[in-house]
Order: structure tokens, then C-alpha cells, then sequence
């Protein structure tokens, strides 16, 4: 790889990782949104991380300590757990293996235990909530392993500046979870 490629490689993991963070803020804006109205509890994840050294100008190195769990999880008014993962994507689709195998296995385990389990999706300005089944079985629900916006167009959500996860736009969440 040449430098100009691994600038502009590293230029677009800096642009990526930004936007990732600006699409959790937008969905941790709407678990406050949820809480002020009473509809749900639901926190971010912590990541499973511990300290090995630290320094005296605040600096730090550390290690993860267990694979990463889904990242947000909590309850809905009513008692239903929810648990989900946030994935967001610069490119015009999305590819199911964009989740790891852990957080698939607890995807699952949180679904089969009757939670709400979930994906929650943005490519670029529009945004999703993908029931875990549909995501799970993406070749057989959409006849691809990889989506644009317009195959997801079923759950898409409102944006006011939070992704408002809970509240489809063509539909109401208890039509698509029951």
C-alpha cells in the first residue's frame, strides 16, 4: 500500500469512526427521549474493558477483556427487555456479517428469552430498526446478504436529531414486534 493510499485509508477509519460515534449520540438522545416519556429504559453497553497501565498525564493503555455484547439494552414500558446493536455505514448498503458471531449469539439468546432484539441500522441520513429475525435471515427475507436504504424502507424510523428507534415511520412498533 502506498502512503497516499494508507493516508486516505486512514483518513476514511477517522471519518467512519466519527460518524459511528455521532450515530450512538443520536440513538443514546433518543433513550433519554424514552425515559422523559416514560416509554423505556434502555442504557448504553459498556464495553468490556480493563486498565492495565496508567500514566501521570492521563494517559492510559488497556484491554478489552470479553467479546463486545450488543450495545444498547434495557425495557420497554410494560416489561419487556429490549436489546440491540447499532451499525451505521458511509456506503449505500449494508452486509449482515457487519455484526460478529457474539454479538449474533446474544441477539439470539436475548430474542429466544422473549426480549425485543434488534439492529439498529443508519446508512448515511436515514435510519433503521431491523427486528433480529429479519436480520438473522436476511437471504431469505430480502434475497440478499447485503441491503441498501430501500430494502429496509419497512423499518425505517424518525430522526429529530435523536434516531428514534421505537417510532416507525409507516408502521408502529408493536405491529412489527407485537
Amino acid at each position: 500500500m502506498t502512503d497516499q493510499q494508507q493516508a486516505r485509508q486512514q483518513w476514511q477509519n477517522r471519518v467512519n469512526n466519527a460518524q459511528g460515534h455521532f450515530f450512538e449520540g443520536a440513538i443514546m438522545a433518543a433513550c433519554r427521549f424514552y425515559h422523559d416519556h416514560e416509554r423505556a429504559e434502555i442504557d448504553k453497553t459498556p464495553e468490556p474493558f480493563r486498565v492495565t497501565k496508567k500514566s501521570k498525564d492521563g494517559i492510559f493503555t488497556g484491554r478489552f477483556t470479553a467479546l463486545a455484547a450488543p450495545d444498547f439494552q434495557g425495557t420497554l414500558a410494560g416489561g419487556r427487555s429490549i436489546v440491540f446493536e447499532a451499525k451505521y455505514t458511509t456506503k449505500d448498503s449494508i452486509r449482515r456479517s457487519v455484526l460478529t458471531d457474539a454479538q449474533m449469539s446474544a441477539l439470539e439468546s436475548h430474542m429466544r428469552r422473549g426480549a425485543v432484539a434488534g439492529v439498529c441500522v443508519g446508512i448515511n441520513d436515514q435510519f433503521f430498526f431491523v427486528p433480529w429475525l429479519k436480520w438473522r435471515d436476511m437471504k431469505e427475507h430480502f434475497g440478499k446478504v447485503s441491503l441498501r436504504a430501500v430494502d429496509l424502507a419497512a423499518y425505517r424510523v424518525c430522526f429529530s436529531g435523536a434516531v428514534l428507534f421505537l417510532d416507525y415511520m409507516h408502521t408502529d412498533f408493536e405491529t412489527v414486534f407485537g
